[in-house]
């Protein structure tokens, strides 16, 4: 069971798992926590799970005034502060790895390490091209799910959309009791197009994971390697086969290479 905790003066729902080092989960785009469900599953005999739903996102408010990458990262270091975890093994996924190199840049000291999936440092032209496609999409789609099938081609394999996971993963969507709103959406949507650190990543000191999947078209390998690039002594992978959202469609993969590289982390420590 979630709750909501009151970080920073945000309200922000947060879903607990498990016991060990401590593990800090950031969604992406429209993401509540439950997106982590393989995660929950898979590390929560050995790891201290933390997953929330970033501003305007499943059961946490979209406060009134500006919204930027930096203040989603503030909320996270507030939240770790209000659950008392003074340090925490970050991962973030596609923008909410935009939000975890800013947690690391913000404030090094709450962050062990850092797995950014499916990630950029600063989104290039084609990205920017997707993100005002998907603002114009979410208010201009026939019907929600008519938007989530339209959508979903830029997320998922072809595999996942031939074999029903796709279908599985659409209507378990549309029964979410908490939607996004189309305003939410689009406001996150221009602040991941606004994220800029590439002139700054070579300031993160944690030790840190790229993992990009071949067949992304949403966030290429080729952007994830220039984060990797420029992080001191980052790590850099590409998931052979996998499109843009590996921990949901190989969970197992994706559980087994992360939990590999907290463990190399712990014990250097």
């Amino acid at each position: 069971m979630g709750e909501m905790i009151n970080a920073g003066g945000v309200d922000i729902w947060v879903e607990r798992r498990g016991r060990g080092p401590d593990v800090l989960l950031i969604a992406g785009l429209g993401d509540p926590a439950e997106a982590w469900q393989s995660q929950f599953d898979g590390f929560a005999d050995r790891y201290r799970l933390t997953a929330f739903d970033n501003r305007g996102v499943g059961r946490t408010p979209l406060p009134e005034g500006p919204l930027s990458v930096p203040h989603m990262a503030d909320d996270a270091a507030a939240l770790l502060r209000a659950l008392e975890i003074p340090t925490a093994h970050v991962a973030g996924f596609s923008g909410g790895s935009f939000i975890a190199q800013e947690l690391a840049l913000r404030h090094p000291g709450l962050v062990r390490s850092l797995v950014l999936m499916s990630t950029c440092a600063r989104p290039d032209a084609y990205f920017r091209a997707m993100a005002r496609f998907w603002h114009w999409m979410a208010e201009r789609a026939p019907s929600e799910r008519a938007m989530l099938e339209a959508f979903f081609l830029w997320v998922y394999t072809p595999r996942a959309h031939a074999d029903g996971t796709v279908d599985r993963i659409i209507e378990d969507t549309l029964a979410f009791p908490h939607p996004q709103s189309v305003d939410a959406f689009q406001r996150q949507i221009a602040s991941f197009a606004d994220h800029d650190t590439l002139d700054r990543l070579a300031e993160i000191t944690a030790p840190t994971l790229v993992l990009a999947g071949e067949l992304d078209i949403a966030a290429p390998p080729r952007l994830g390697r220039v984060v990797a690039d420029r992080i001191p002594g980052a790590e850099f992978e590409v998931l052979p086969g996998e499109a843009h959202q590996p921990f949901q469609e190989v969970p197992k993969v994706f559980n087994a290479r992360v939990d590999a590289f907290w463990r190399e982390v712990g014990a250097r420590d």
